[in-house]
């Protein structure tokens, strides 16, 4: 596949900071752009946290010059396709519009991303976050993602919510949420990332008017080791149907070449369909769902299995996760298996590439994470690249039979 012969990357940074980097393809129907900002919940402390989450919704509730129903009522106009998501380590604010819009919409995400944060705004948007969080822990599998990660993780940053907790959103205050803004939304931090058909040098010059005027202040990230914890902690919750089961292990961290054949390793073992995992547990009927996905971070990477059953049957479906892991450490994974892994993701790629807003998540994601850019083919060569050997050397370093597993449901232990 020639795809790099319609897509140009293009790249260009901004006084105050800002880099902008787009990837241009004239064959596109559409434009998609978004600002990628380094601000999750890694980044933020104990009495802050969830900040992050609730400053992605406090930036749709208007700016000085908008209000919030002028922002709802401006991307209506447009057709665009619009919304926001807030993680460990990214807040992106993103929009897929016609190409003639590209202006329009990049004036009002730039506008959006010095919002007003007024004071009554922040009152009302709080009790909506906190009703968020109760939701969270009130509905299956009942916050057992993040109980699991504040076990694994421990004092690491990692460890925090991204939606935070009851007590820190409610003892938040919007001065220590606009202290926060001003840090983690300099310039420097954050990117402009547009796809598709892209007028570049008009996008260059619309951002320099829109966003060239902030001011830039020092932030950064601090890249803390995590030693990950094992064990086994079951949370009691008597109005389950059934037992929810998570199980963390470390893996190649975002940096790591080694993430590809970790990709391809979760696919032989837990992927959704035709895996050790499904066959084993979901198609024998014996599991609901079980599956396998690699988590990378910056710095830290994650294996984790997800297996929900009857809850009589959840020691005994440990177990035989445990023996499809141990036998994987012991003899790998067969060439048939690799090669159907392999077509999987590459067909996995490829599909979620042929959309703008598809390319705008992995341009993104790969600016911020590695500050680098990838061309699709470079994706599937990667890929193609990973052999069974590579994988049983990933293994060695990264046994999945080491791990953290939390279950939350009927069984008060397990």
């Amino acid at each position: 596949m020639l795809w790099r012969s319609r897509l140009e990357f293009r790249k260009h940074v901004l006084p105050n900071g800002l880099e902008i980097v787009a990837e241009c393809n004239a064959e596109a129907h559409s434009t998609a752009l978004g600002f990628f900002v380094q601000a999750g919940s890694r980044d933020e402390s104990d009495d802050v946290a969830g900040v992050s989450h609730f400053l992605e919704h406090m930036v749709f509730k208007g700016t000085p010059t908008r209000s919030a129903d002028d922002v709802n009522r401006e991307f209506d106009a447009m057709g665009a396709n619009n919304n926001a998501f807030t993680s460990e380590e990214h807040t992106v604010y993103y929009a897929s519009v016609l190409p003639e819009y590209q202006t329009d919409a990049l004036r009002l995400l730039g506008d959006m991303m010095r919002p007003a944060l007024r004071e009554e705004d922040f009152d009302t948007e709080k009790q909506v976050i906190i009703e968020e969080i109760r939701m969270y822990e009130d509905q299956p599998p009942f916050g057992a993602d993040d109980k699991i990660k504040a076990a694994y993780f421990g004092r690491h940053p990692l460890a925090r919510s991204v939606l935070g907790t009851v007590d820190s959103i409610t003892g938040l205050k919007v001065e220590a949420m606009r202290n926060y803004f001003e840090r983690r939304y300099s310039p420097a931090n954050m990117s402009l990332v547009a796809t598709g058909r892209v007028d570049f040098d008009a996008l260059v010059n619309t951002t320099a008017e829109v966003c060239g005027q902030w001011r830039p202040y020092p932030t950064g990230r601090e890249l803390t080791e995590a030693t990950g914890e094992s064990g086994l902690r079951c949370l009691h919750k008597p109005s389950a149907t059934l037992e929810y089961v998570l199980q963390l292990s470390s893996g190649p961290a975002a940096a790591d070449p080694r993430r590809h054949a970790a990709k391809i390793l979760a696919t032989v073992l837990g992927d959704d369909s035709g895996s050790r995992l499904y066959w084993e547990l979901v198609d024998s009927g014996l599991a609901e769902q079980a599956s396998l996905s690699h988590y990378d971070y910056q710095g830290v990477g994650l294996f984790m299995t997800y297996m929900t059953c009857e809850a009589e049957a959840a020691a005994e479906n440990l177990e035989r996760i445990a023996k499809i892991y141990r036998a994987a450490e012991t003899t790998g994974i067969a060439p048939a298996e690799l090669a159907q892994a392999k077509s999987k993701i590459k067909s996995r790629v490829v599909l979620s590439s042929e959309r703008p807003r598809g390319r705008l998540f992995n341009v993104g994601g790969n600016w911020l994470q590695r500050h680098v850019y990838r061309t699709i083919d470079e994706d599937l060569r990667a890929f193609d690249a990973v052999t069974v050997d590579d994988v049983a050397g990933l293994l060695a370093e990264f046994p999945l039979s080491r791990a953290m597993v939390m279950a939350v449901g009927p069984l008060a232990e397990m």
